[in-house]
């Protein structure tokens, strides 16, 4: 077996019936402890001076399997890239309409809104991603949509 980065990440990939390489191990352990929704280039700058062997090509390569099963999401935030999220915990999210910062959002009655979904709707939901969009507090601040911004 290849050796253990992070025993959380190796977990989630046997869970998932995927070969655990130290590739995907380095790639899920950033998703899983970073919570700054990177594109793929945030990624490899990050990664790249501790793990001189990881190429760009393998972050995007991981990144699809990882997606693939479910694993990890893609956001989308208007800059025109793919941003990446692992969803280990459900959560929705907020994105900013001024700066594209994506924030988590934890409900703690999310399963319900699913179930509520299903019962109005008679839909078989096979996977869900939500997204509210609006200015985030520093923005408020710079575009003077705060009342202390005045």
């Amino acid at each position: 077996m290849a050796q253990v980065i992070d025993e959380a990440a190796v977990k989630v990939l046997k869970d998932k019936h995927l070969r655990v390489t130290p590739q995907r191990q380095i790639v899920l352990h950033y998703l899983m402890t970073h919570h700054n929704h990177p594109d793929v280039g945030t990624m490899f700058d990050e990664l790249k001076p501790v793990h001189q062997g990881l190429s760009l090509a393998t972050i995007y390569n991981t990144l699809n399997t990882l997606v693939e099963t479910g694993i990890v999401i893609e956001l989308e935030n208007g800059d025109a890239g793919t941003h990446y999220d692992y969803f280990g915990r459900p959560h929705f999210h907020a994105v900013c309409q001024n700066c594209g910062k994506i924030t988590d959002i934890f409900y703690d009655d999310f399963a319900n809104l699913e179930s509520a979904a299903v019962k109005q709707s008679g839909y078989m939901i096979t996977e869900d991603h939500i997204e509210l969009y609006g200015y985030c507090p520093d923005c408020q601040r710079k575009l003077g949509l705060t009342p202390d911004a005045k």
